[in-house]
């Protein structure tokens, strides 16, 4: 796996492609699951790690990896499966990943190859799922059925974030004004369509939900149909990239090919944190990329945004 990395460089061109590849891995089950490669820094077996003292979740312990003390959270207990033995440490895997700003590690049982595939191939849970589960996203292949874990969910249980605004560069002025606009929100995971609305709705702005690319597609074209003006509908959209149908990419490119469409503000809002997305999302059309997740940075966009249009 250390050619994760060397390639990355070209993967940039999936942008507005509504293309993906996943990193396959195994936990202590006979599932498969895939993580986006985007996602991942480097792939190592799992060294040793230093304990954190009355430490009982699944985070277990500190890595010292090339210089950095990286968190390592054994995912199978993240997600109410079996925990790895301590033990059995040595034979397992670590996924270096960066997630919402943060830089930490998953360990896993094994991990396979990488694999090609589109966005709209990848499909939300079956309804039937239990809404509180870990599973965001389902891609089927030759073997069977891969799962994507909503990984937001499982950070936001093992290391609660806050959405509380406290940026005093808001003022009760900017959130009385506020109250006169509608921004719609898009994202797969509803830990993170909650974060956000949560944040947004402190500045009393009106916030509509989305839970992916196609979905926020189509309400904003019903709208454009009826004859409304959708950039005064909508202050601007928000949008996650990694979703299924529809990526983030793809729902900036199809705004901007739509001439009713294409005067919306829209800001790419992502765990994709690496230093190749800000150029990606200009690539397709983005106004604003923000890294997931600071309430915030959130809304002093929102606020500044407001004073461009009422300039």
């Amino acid at each position: 796996m250390s050619g994760i990395n060397s390639t990355v460089n070209q993967r940039t061109n999936m942008a507005g492609q509504n293309r993906l590849e996943l990193l396959l891995f195994g936990l202590n089950d006979d599932q498969e699951y895939g993580i986006n490669v985007f996602k991942v820094r480097e792939v190592l077996p799992c060294p040793s790690l230093t304990g954190i003292p009355k430490q009982t979740t699944a985070l277990k312990g500190l890595a010292h990896i090339r210089g950095e003390t990286i968190p390592v959270i054994d995912l199978s207990q993240a997600i109410g499966g079996v925990p790895v033995e301590e033990s059995d440490r040595q034979n397992c895997f670590l996924i270096v990943s960066e997630y919402n700003r943060r830089v930490l590690a998953f360990l896993v049982r094994n991990v396979d190859r990488i694999l090609p595939a589109k966005w709209d191939q990848v499909s939300p849970p079956p309804i039937e799922t239990n809404e509180k589960n870990y599973l965001t996203a389902v891609v089927q292949y030759e073997k069977g059925l891969i799962e994507i874990l909503d990984v937001e969910q499982v950070l936001a249980d093992l290391i609660p974030v806050s959405t509380e605004v406290k940026s005093t560069s808001i003022s009760d002025a900017d959130r009385d004004n506020a109250s006169k606009y509608h921004i719609l929100v898009v994202d797969d995971s509803s830990v993170a369509r909650t974060q956000v609305k949560k944040a947004l709705q402190s500045l009393n702005i009106k916030v509509s939900t989305a839970n992916n690319g196609q979905a926020a597609l189509d309400v904003l074209k019903q709208l454009a149909d009826k004859d409304h003006k959708v950039k005064d509908v909508f202050l601007m959209v928000i949008s996650d990239i990694e979703m299924p149908e529809m990526d983030g990419y793809t729902l900036v490119k199809k705004i901007r090919e739509d001439s009713r469409l294409k005067p919306l503000y829209v800001v790419l809002h992502s765990s994709l944190s690496g230093r190749f997305n800000l150029a990606m999302a200009k690539r397709v059309g983005a106004d604003a990329f923000i890294g997931k997740f600071n309430p915030d940075e959130l809304a002093e966009a929102v606020v500044s945004r407001i004073n461009v249009v009422e300039a």
